[in-house]
């Protein structure tokens, strides 16, 4: 039974329909999302508490389905959905840094987002109307959440900004900003742009706010109506848990009072690494530790006060911030850690580079391949291939720990995929440099932002490859201090780990020293107003310029030369009819070159041929037989060619790969010839001249007449006639120059002339 309850408005040229009550009725919320004809099922559900944790423990998952866009997954083998693909996992790091902020971190019950992609249209991307669908659930839902919030995707054109622009907007336009918020406040950010100013992609955020109130009003109209009542998490609700409450915060005032008459100790000594930071931190937890002992406060009271230590660290990093002007390492609100870029680091590496920032340091190692080694897509997007990508490692050592390595999680694609981002924009047209480029960013040490430390080592990495990018990128994350409830806020630039706690963000900006390439924003506050945006935007432009002039004092602009170990591409074109030339009967002929010359061969739809090869001679032999597949037979061009058959009547001789000409037995040789077999073999290599192509298209060949010396006026002798007792015609045979009839008729031998000397034709026979 349909009791379906849909509630529309039009939003950005198209209808956006919330509908409830049909679709996933046990989930603690649920709501279907349509704009256009894409529609997703957006659930939030909230489990029991796992103890023991310290931290809140949400799931946001993004599914998609390939029955969504009416397709059947490409493997031959694995048929159904498996794990999720990067794009998926990107799209659900995307919702989950827009709804966790509003979250109470105190919480640890399990909770789960869910977006699962019923329909897709091919124009409107999912991910942006699962957002707004799961805050639509989570309002729904008994779980605390302080939305709603909306989304959009913001594209341009020459008319200024769109409103949730399609794929072909967003291509045409060069801009792809996502922006999540309400009320004037921005909770999250992702962008991936062409180079765009800092100015163009803030107006594009203020754009985005000013059309996010139609949707809120309308998630709040869904949820006035059918939402059910929040759950109180955290008021105790029996006289044991109102007990255990105020013990509880007995304990932690006696630790914070400890803490606060300690409190100059944390910051007597600018803490310069991570290690001084950590060290300090323990040494007020042992502090803090022993005061309790000596209180005789038993064991497990001891942890339920200590819990406040990290949180009351957090809001003194911030205070010193905001009141002093100061940050926990010496250094000024806008002052970059120490900066240092080299390159040309391995030797049979492509290209190498190493990026420092601080104690956060990473190695970028660039491969190039031909294009015949660019990564296959298939989602429930689209299927497609792309010939430049960037991943990412992240190993437990670069933190100090010693977790083992189990492949890249989410955080890995997602850091791998905002570096790529970040580094498309000036990737060359494979019009002008046909590589395929894969550049991989190892983090050998982390502390603060290293996604933009790899977006700036890979693009040294790929100058040092001699890729010519249009201009070097850097990153840098800028972060800020705040207490919300009396709206103070300071942004700082470089952030570290102290500086991202409670009342932060991690505003991430790359580009070049022209603009802009990606944007990715996360925060710890209810949402960042404009003014802090647009103030996070001109610190790291500052920012960006310095790290530039540090890659660059390094290597100014990419190499002339490519390493000597990386493979080199050769271009040529063919018409498209050809190509089954070339690819010949079931490969028959492209295999052969490869084999035969070791290269890597691939060959487009509009007849391009790229030869790629880490030999030269290869090459060259690769080039030569391909043109000969393709090359066009002309009437007086000469040929080396093979005889491949025999017949009565002439021979064929194969003058280019696959095609052959027929040498009729009256073109062997400037005089008769009565068997071909006296004249040539299956097998002879043989010079011909092409004296015909008849209008079926057959080629006519002359071995006579590719010899230079040859002319009809100026044949040599006639050999005698087998069989017929007198001389036979010289020359070619024809009746030219008769001589006088003898009494039997015949005409006798040349006319009475002296013959001439015997041809240097090698086919002529000298009796």
């Amino acid at each position: 039974m349909n009791n379906q309850k849909e509630y529309s408005i039009d939003w950005g040229g198209r209808t956006l329909t919330i509908g409830v009550d049909l679709l996933a009725q046990q989930a603690g919320g649920s709501c279907t999302v349509r704009y256009g004809d894409t529609v997703v099922l957006c659930t939030a559900t909230m489990g029991g508490i796992r103890e023991g944790l310290d931290f809140f423990p949400l799931q946001v998952d993004y599914e998609e389905k390939f029955y969504a866009s009416g397709k059947i997954k490409g493997s031959r083998y694995i048929k159904r959905e498996g794990r999720p693909t990067d794009e998926a996992v990107l799209s659900g790091r995307m919702i989950d840094r827009a709804l966790r902020p509003l979250f109470d971190d105190r919480m640890r019950n399990e909770v789960a987002v869910v977006t699962t992609v019923l329909s897709h249209d091919g124009e409107n991307d999912a991910d942006v109307i699962g957002l707004i669908g799961s805050s639509c659930a989570l309002m729904m839902s008994e779980i605390p959440w302080k939305g709603p919030i909306a989304a959009a995707r913001i594209g341009k054109d020459e008319q200024g900004f769109i409103l949730n622009a399609t794929y072909d907007e967003i291509e045409e336009g060069g801009m792809e900003v996502t922006v999540a918020g309400a009320n004037g406040k921005t909770v999250m950010l992702e962008a991936g742009t062409d180079i765009v100013s800092e100015d163009e992609a803030y107006n594009a955020i203020a754009f985005a706010q000013e059309n996010f109130a139609p949707v809120v009003e309308l998630i709040n109209q869904v949820t006035q109506e059918h939402g059910k009542e929040k759950a109180d998490l955290f008021a105790p609700k029996t006289e044991e848990e109102v007990e255990a409450l105020k013990e509880k915060q007995e304990l932690q005032a006696i630790a914070t009072a400890y803490l606060s008459e300690h409190k100059n100790e944390l910051f007597a000594e600018p803490l310069k690494s991570k290690k001084d930071r950590k060290n300090a931190v323990n040494k007020m937890k042992e502090g803090l530790e022993a005061h309790l002992v000596a209180q005789e406060i038993g064991k497990d009271k001891r942890k339920v006060a200590m819990d406040v230590v990290d949180a009351f660290v957090d809001a003194e990093v911030t205070a010193l911030i905001l009141d002093q002007g100061k940050r926990a390492d010496g250094r000024g609100i806008e002052e970059i850690r120490a900066l240092y870029a080299d390159s040309s680091l391995l030797p049979r590496t492509h290209g190498s580079a190493l990026f420092m920032r601080g104690q956060t340091q990473v190695l970028s190692l660039v491969t190039l391949g031909g294009p015949g080694m660019e990564q296959h897509i298939d989602t429930m997007e689209f299927r497609t291939t792309r010939r430049f990508f960037h991943h990412y490692n992240f190993p437990s050592y670069a933190v100090s720990e010693t977790k083992g390595s189990r492949g890249p999680g989410r955080r890995e694609i997602g850091h791998g995929g905002l570096a790529e981002k970040a580094l498309v924009p000036v990737i060359p047209t494979k019009e002008d440099f046909p590589y395929t480029i894969r550049v991989v960013s190892e983090v050998l040490g982390s502390n603060g932002s290293s996604s933009m430390g790899s977006a700036t080592a890979s693009s040294l990495a790929l100058m040092d490859a001699g890729v010519p990018i249009k201009s070097p990128v850097a990153g840098i994350a800028i972060g800020c201090a705040s207490r919300e409830d009396e709206d103070q806020w300071k942004v700082v630039t470089d952030i570290q780990d102290l500086e991202d706690g409670d009342g932060g963000m991690d505003f991430k900006v790359a580009g070049t020293r022209e603009g802009i390439t990606a944007i990715q924003l996360d925060t710890k506050t209810l949402g960042l107003p404009l003014e802090v945006v647009k103030e996070a935007f001109e610190k790291a432009y500052k920012a960006r310029i310095q790290i530039l002039d540090v890659v660059q004092a390094n290597l100014a602009e990419p190499r002339a030369e490519l390493s000597e170990y990386a493979p080199r591409i050769d271009t040529m074109h063919i018409h498209p009819d050809q190509i089954r030339d070339v690819i010949g009967p079931g490969g028959k002929m492209i295999n052969e070159i490869i084999e035969q010359t070791g290269v890597e061969i691939d060959i487009e739809d509009d007849g391009s041929v790229y030869i790629t090869s880490v030999s030269a001679e290869g090459m060259a032999k690769a080039k030569q037989m391909i043109e000969d597949l393709t090359r066009e037979v002309e009437v007086g061009e000469i040929y080396e060619g093979k005889v491949t058959r025999i017949m009565d009547f002439g021979a064929f001789v194969e003058i280019l790969p696959g095609k052959e000409g027929m040498v009729h037995v009256s073109e062997l040789a400037p005089h008769r010839v009565e068997k071909v077999t006296d004249m040539v073999n299956v097998g002879d290599t043989v010079k011909v001249k092409v004296y015909e192509i008849d209008p079926m298209g057959r080629i006519n060949l002359s071995v006579k007449r590719a010899n230079p010396d040859y002319k009809p006026e100026n044949r040599g002798p006639r050999p005698p006639r087998q069989g017929n007792g007198g001389g036979s015609r010289h020359g070619n045979g024809r009746h030219n120059d008769r001589g006088p009839r003898r009494d039997d008729g015949r005409r006798s031998g040349n006319g009475g002339r002296e013959s001439k000397p015997a041809s240097n034709d090698p086919f002529a026979i000298n009796l």
